[in-house]
Order: structure tokens, then sequence, then C-alpha cells
């Protein structure tokens, strides 16, 4: 991992095209942020708060999991 990659990626957009082409303004307003919170989230610019997170994988109806993933280094659990 390079230095100022985000260590956190989404499957958002994929997500948004899923669902009807949900525009990110959509997701936003179901959300509650706006639409340039949305882009930043996305575009991975912006992590996004635990709480924000768990509403847009409720938006989807799938598990945060299928959202968000986390690219840490190793596994501290093995």
């Amino acid at each position: 991992m390079r230095k100022g990659e985000a260590l956190i990626s989404n499957k958002i957009r994929a997500l948004r095209f899923q669902h009807d082409e949900m525009t990110q303004q959509m997701l936003a307003d179901r959300v509650g942020v706006t639409r340039q919170t949305v882009n930043a989230i996305e575009g991975n610019k912006y992590s996004p708060s635990l709480e924000v997170a768990f509403r847009i994988a409720r938006v989807f109806c799938v598990p945060l999991e299928q959202v968000f993933q986390y690219a840490g280094s190793g596994d501290p659990c093995a």
C-alpha cells in the first residue's frame, strides 16, 4: 500500500447502479448528508462516520462489509 492510499474502499457506485441507477443526490437524501459528501465517500477521498456507513448499507439492504472494505495490513486475528 502506497503512502496516501485509502485504507477503506467501497462499492457505493456499483450499488447505486444496481438500485435503479440511484443518483448521488438520491442516496444523500436518504442518508441525510449532502451530495458532495456522498461524492467524497464514493471517491475514497473521505471515510464516513460509522453511523453514516451503517445508514448507507441500510439504504441498499446489505451488510456493512458489502459496501465498505478495509485494506489494512495483515490479519491480527490469524
